[in-house]
């Protein structure tokens, strides 16, 4: 199990995470996070799609309202 766990944690340091040391030694703040707030601003679209598409949804009248939608409640 000791090796299953040193190769998970060779997949993340070594292989999926390597594009963050390039960021660790840059000395602007902002440079040094712009993949983070690459992914806020990726969240924030998605995050306004879904409520977009929520909407549609609810004006069509589509959506179950009853209180009991499923059958083990």
């Amino acid at each position: 199990m000791r090796a299953f766990f040193e190769g998970i944690e060779d997949l993340f340091v070594n292989g999926l995470f390597w594009p963050y040391d390039v960021f660790r030694f840059m000395e602007n703040w902002w440079a040094s996070n712009t993949v983070n707030w690459i992914f806020v601003i990726i969240g924030i679209i998605a995050m306004v799609y879904w409520l977009n598409q929520l909407k549609i949804f609810n004006d069509r009248g589509e959506e179950d309202k009853s209180i009991t939608s499923h059958s083990y409640l």
